[in-house]
C-alpha cells in the first residue's frame, strides 16, 4: 500500500486574500495580526503569507456570527407570547 504524502498547507499572498474577501490588503494584514487569520512572514524582506484553510475557517466563523446575530435580532422584535407562549394568568 503506497504511503500518502503529507498534506502541505497552501499559502496565499495578502493581495489574493484581499481579492477573495473583497477587502483591502491592509485589512488582511490586520486580521493576521489580530489572530483572525493564520499567517507567517517568509523571505527577505519578509512578506506575509496566509494559510488558505484559515481563510475558509474565518469565513465560516463570520457566517455563524451573522446567523446568531440574525436570530438575536429576531428575538428582540418578537412579542412575549410568541417567545414564551400564552400566559395562563388572566386579568379581570
Amino acid at each position: 500500500m503506497p504511503e500518502s504524502l503529507p498534506v502541505v498547507p497552501r499559502f496565499l499572498a495578502p493581495a489574493q486574500v484581499a481579492e477573495l474577501l473583497q477587502i483591502g490588503v491592509g485589512e488582511v494584514i490586520d486580521l493576521v495580526q489580530e489572530g483572525e487569520l493564520r499567517g507567517v512572514q517568509v523571505g527577505a524582506p519578509a512578506r506575509w503569507r496566509v494559510e488558505e484553510v484559515s481563510v475558509e475557517e474565518y469565513l465560516a466563523a463570520q457566517v455563524e456570527h451573522s446567523r446568531r446575530m440574525a436570530l438575536w435580532r429576531q428575538s428582540q422584535v418578537a412579542s412575549f407570547p410568541e417567545v414564551w407562549g400564552a400566559s395562563t394568568v388572566q386579568r379581570t
